[in-house]
């Protein structure tokens, strides 16, 4: 498709103003942690199992550590100090640090060094295990044909990890070429993991590193059957969004929905949490190859599609200096955007086109993921039909990379079996017909879509400059993002982040921050 005016020097002037926000809060990020983050190294280290109540091993042992005052030492220093004093394992050691009757407060005994010394076995064994999960997964991707982009992406959602299993096969034998499956509701604000396989769930299906594995079967299997390689897709955001991409990492997930600012926004977890998690998350995530999907489609849910466009733009910018601090690759950023302006607003579609295209313009090796309409739909089925091919027109002609399919069904139900098959039917019937339109156009230098998009962009770097003066925390604050509005010390979470003594040191962490 011929391009839409883009002036390269107020992009550039984007990322740097990008770089400055995601700067003022790396510095908070660098001297504190939570515990989620601490959690997920215990994971990593090799901790693992529930008490008789259910309740993780590594919940209990990182609980203990923030009531005792201590966990700005990091859970991997107490670790370490078990290990030197009589722990026969890992898991030896978070047991006594969880159960033990004497409080430790990593004070006398073993110093620093022996400490980082003891563990460095353990970190380099959490940096093989995720190695080696990339190395399989991507080994088995390469084995197969590429997959054409727009990439079809559709999601199960029955509660029940052995239905969603199956209903994931269906999805792939009817076009499917990556598959989500959506985490129970609210599983987001639980602040621990649930163990094992689960059978219920509403509005979705706990994400568990046993469901990651069932689901990764299936897929494989699918795979074998297809002779085309399925990706699977869960989600690493809130309270838990750290432990949930070690999780990925290790059972050789190929997506995660990861967004710097989505869970403050829309699940009112504390700013600070959610930043010093999405952090370590991202350490994992860019170890393990794994594609981010950042959640931008969702400000123009909650704010005017057309009034704010330039937010999600905006925000695209910051997700990707949050994710380049963070170590991901940029062909690994999934920036997210969607097709929610009112379709009854004359000349809407061609605004979709210019937002669409533009982005593609601005993010040229970025994996740009496209959601489909949602806000606008009813229970009028045929309409919605006809809305999702309009979105999938945009798609295949601006060459969106991921395409989350639409279903006409959406204001009605879950999808069926039969509602994602004739999905997939008619996104295929669009990509094939359409499928080199992008190549044949050319638009007016002084049309409606190039006028939109380069209003688009102006405003987004008027609004990066306002962020970068007043900072992103005070941005959020005022409802810059989604018209939503969140406080530094409010929200969920909050209570979970600690300031990192000046000890702190974990070589787990130390090796993630070392890998280019």
């Amino acid at each position: 498709m011929a391009n839409v005016p883009v002036d390269v020097e107020k992009v550039a002037r984007c990322r740097a103003l990008a770089r400055e926000i995601a700067t003022d809060v790396q510095a908070y990020i660098d001297t504190h942690t939570s515990v989620g983050a601490e959690r997920t190294m215990l994971r990593a280290y090799g901790a693992d199992g529930v008490d008789d109540r259910g309740a993780p091993l590594v919940n209990l042992a990182v609980d203990r550590l923030r009531d005792n005052g201590v966990l700005g030492l990091g859970a991997a220093h107490f670790m370490g100090r078990k290990l030197l004093l009589g722990a026969s394992s890992v898991q030896d050691a978070a047991e006594r640090m969880a159960f033990a009757p004497e409080t430790d407060r990593g004070e006398g005994g073993p110093s620093d060094a022996e400490v980082r010394a003891v563990l460095e076995p353990f970190a380099k064994a959490a940096l093989t295990r995720i190695d080696d999960a990339r190395d399989a997964r991507d080994a088995l991707k390469a084995s197969f044909a590429a997959t054409p982009t727009p990439q079809k992406y559709v999601i199960v959602a029955t509660g029940n990890i052995y239905d969603d299993a199956l209903q994931a096969k269906a999805a792939a034998f009817g076009g499917a070429d990556i598959v989500a499956v959506i985490r129970a509701t609210a599983q987001s604000l639980l602040d621990y993991v649930p163990f094992g396989a689960t059978t219920e769930g509403y509005g979705g299906t706990f994400a568990t590193q046993e469901n990651f594995k069932i689901i990764r079967r299936a897929t494989d299997e699918a795979s074998a059957k297809e002779k085309r390689y399925i990706q699977q897709t869960n989600y690493s955001s809130g309270l838990c969004m750290a432990e949930i991409a070690w999780m990925a990492a290790v059972e050789r997930l190929d997506m995660l929905l990861n967004d710097a600012m989505y869970g403050i926004l829309f699940r009112d977890i504390n700013m600070c949490r959610n930043f010093v998690d999405q952090y370590f998350a991202r350490r994992f995530i860019a170890r393990a190859g794994i594609t981010i999907n950042t959640g931008e489609d969702n400000y123009l849910t909650t704010a005017d599609a057309v009034d704010g466009a330039h937010t999600v733009i905006a925000s695209q910018f910051i997700n990707e200096a949050f994710a380049l601090r963070a170590g991901v690759k940029e062909e690994k950023m999934g920036l997210g955007h969607a097709y929610e302006i009112n379709p009854w607003i004359e000349d809407s579609f061609l605004m979709e086109i210019a937002q669409a295209q533009l982005i593609r313009q601005l993010f040229p090796v970025h994996p740009i993921k496209w959601m489909p309409p949602t806000k606008h739909k009813t229970g009028d089925i045929f309409q919605s039909h006809v809305h999702d091919a309009m979105f999938n027109l945009v798609g295949i002609a601006t060459n969106q990379s991921i395409e989350l399919l639409g279903m006409f069904s959406e204001a009605v139900h879950n999808p069926m079996l039969m509602d994602r098959y004739l999905s997939l039917k008619a996104t295929k019937y669009m990509f094939t017909t359409a499928k080199h339109l992008g190549e044949e156009i050319e638009f007016k230098k002084d049309g409606r879509i190039a006028k939109r998009a380069i209003q688009v962009l102006d405003e987004a770097l008027e609004l990066l400059a306002q962020v970068q003066t007043e900072t992103i925390w005070d941005a959020i604050g005022r409802g810059a993002f989604g018209d939503i509005k969140r406080t530094r010390t409010g929200g969920k979470g909050y209570k979970g982040v600690a300031e990192r003594d000046a000890r702190y040191h974990d070589p787990l962490l130390a090796l993630l921050e070392a890998d280019k």
